[in-house]
């Protein structure tokens, strides 16, 4: 449709059907925003290395690595909240991280969502290797985002229906939205910013980039990132929060290599609720 004016009005695209649904979903959430500034450093040197033995690793990867062992020590936020006046509240052993991407479906750039489950028993090659399964996979015929096309095809109050049927009950949330959410736009000059994933918590991932830091009183240059958490005031308080967002700072700056990573089975890869 054409306006006098010459501006086109159209319809949203079906492939962002899942994207309304989810951000209808989580208009109850009541997010507060934390960030902090992490010295990239010990990473880093891991990422070269792994470099150098022909192997690849984001930073994406060392985060989850790193939260969901901080939150495996924090069960009050590896959690979910469902309810307005007497609400319920799920916490849940395993520790499942949501990721987005950044993908393009039928021509339409649009961001999907796949959950990766039991993180905490997880190693470091595992992780990546989902990663990598999920970012270099064609959407539009992989099995784990049918639920998503479907929702693409379906007349709106149908979707919405299922879409609410899949992620409201708690018993579900672990696995359709994960306990905690990453989102990273490091690959652009974004130095920080804040997202709600529909997680008690959500981490937001900036570039990383060579900053002045003082190191015993001087001023140096390292690669540091930002790192914002978003967290539901509803799950928890502050306090916890910022403990949280503290011990993932640590993890990262103190990061080793593992001398045994965890071989758990490969746990099923999820399609997210977005």
């Amino acid at each position: 449709m054409t306006e006098r004016s010459g501006t086109r009005i159209s319809r949203i695209a079906p492939q962002r059907r899942h994207t309304l649904q989810f951000l209808r979903e989580i208009r109850a959430f009541s997010p507060v925003f934390l960030d902090t500034e992490v010295d990239m450093s010990a990473v880093q040197r891991l990422r070269s290395d792994a470099r150098e033995r022909g192997e690849r690793s984001s930073v994406l990867t060392y985060v989850l690595y790193a939260t969901a062992r901080v939150l495996a020590r924090h069960p009050q936020a590896n959690a979910a909240i469902r309810g307005g006046g007497r609400p319920k509240v799920a916490r849940y052993p395993s520790v499942n991280g949501k990721i987005t991407l950044d993908k393009t479906v039928g021509g339409e750039r649009i961001v999907l969502s796949t959950v990766l489950t039991d993180l905490q028993n997880t190693g470091l090659a595992e992780i990546q290797r989902r990663i990598e399964h999920h970012r270099d996979g064609d959407p539009q015929v992989m099995p784990e985002y049918a639920g998503t096309r479907l929702l693409h095809r379906l007349p709106w109050p149908v979707g919405g229906w299922l879409f609410r049927l899949g992620v409201r009950p708690l018993s579900r949330r672990a696995t359709t939205f994960g306990t905690f959410a990453v989102t990273s736009l490091s690959h652009r000059p974004v130095d920080g910013f804040a997202s709600v994933g529909g997680t008690t918590i959500t981490l937001g991932l900036g570039q990383v980039a060579e900053r002045p830091v003082v190191r015993d009183g001087r001023v140096t240059v390292a690669p540091t990132m930002r790192l914002t958490l978003t967290f539901d005031h509803r799950v928890i308080d502050g306090a916890e929060a910022a403990d949280v967002l503290a011990e993932i700072k640590a993890a990262l700056e103190t990061f080793e290599q593992p001398s045994a990573e965890p071989t758990a089975p490969a746990a099923a890869v999820q399609q997210g609720a977005r």
